[in-house]
């Protein structure tokens, strides 16, 4: 199973955001199990890194933290076409369109997200980290 997951629960997990961040951590267990095929988006990577380095006010923490992302994470581009096609989809906010359209283009199974309503026109089924941590352990 392949699941893409959006910069707000890689945020949680790397900056502790409550009452988020246990599940987001699991998410980040899950990646570093291999328990699945876990992706972040290229773009979601440069919002990642300017956000980490925000909150950590350090510009080589921040660049250690996105390294050890990039071990645990698989990272898609994201194309013209993908940036393109986000234009004409009835999704109101272009980051989450652009990724939805990242994620149909690569055939991931699912979008981990708090957002999950921003996904209700995704062609890719969104599901909060909770939902997508009980599917995986078989309990659902």
């Amino acid at each position: 199973m392949k699941a893409l997951v959006d910069t707000n629960i890689i945020i949680d997990a790397l900056t502790g955001r409550e009452p988020f961040r246990e599940a987001a951590e699991e998410i980040f267990m899950l990646a570093a199990n291999q328990i699945e095929d876990l992706y972040i988006t290229a773009s979601s990577a440069i919002d990642i890194y300017y956000l980490i380095r925000k909150h950590l006010h350090d510009s080589e923490q921040a660049k250690n933290a996105i390294s050890k992302l990039f071990e645990l994470f698989y990272i898609l581009d994201v194309t013209s076409e993908d940036c393109r096609q986000a234009l004409l989809l009835d999704i109101k906010d272009y980051e989450d369109a652009v990724i939805s359209c990242c994620a149909s283009c690569n055939q991931m199974d699912y979008i981990v997200t708090r957002n999950i309503k921003d996904y209700n026109e995704s062609k890719i089924k969104a599901v909060l980290p909770d939902e997508f941590i009980k599917f995986v352990s078989g309990e659902e």
